[in-house]
């Protein structure tokens, strides 16, 4: 009697890792396919000019025309009531197959490059948040 309760206590671990396991195994996978976004938030610099506050605008909005790693953009200012802003006034959101893809084909891409070196005259400071889309 003990031997087959030992063996049925035995088999209900073994199911229970099993399906554990396999939990598990399907999170990572949903994680892998679920889209990667990445955030940036401006504060520019008191002072900067419209039309260079613009310029940084169109000039973001043109990377994902040289960076087909981009899948979606959009971008908006704070339309918030709450003031806890910071000094951010713009948000930037682009969406990325993987973490992989944010890495390898945007992060150390040129276009990517060239345009971080362009902000230096008008930004006071950048706010980058990155997660998997739930």
């Amino acid at each position: 009697m003990k031997r087959i309760a030992l063996l049925t206590l035995s088999a209900a671990a073994l199911s229970a890792a099993f399906f554990m396991n396999q939990s598990t195994a399907q999170e990572k996978s949903a994680a892998k396919a679920a889209p990667y976004r990445h955030v940036v938030m401006f504060k520019f610099k008191d002072g900067a000019a419209a039309d260079k506050v613009t310029a940084v605008v169109e000039a973001f909005k043109a990377l994902p025309k040289k960076l087909p790693a981009i899948q979606s953009f959009e971008w908006g200012t704070n339309v918030s009531p709450e003031k806890h802003d910071q000094g951010f006034t713009h948000c930037f959101t682009l969406t990325f197959a993987n973490k992989e893809a944010l890495e390898k084909h945007y992060l150390h891409e040129q276009a990517h490059k060239d345009f971080g070196a362009s902000l230096g005259p008008v930004l006071d400071k950048v706010l980058v948040l990155d997660y998997v889309a739930q």
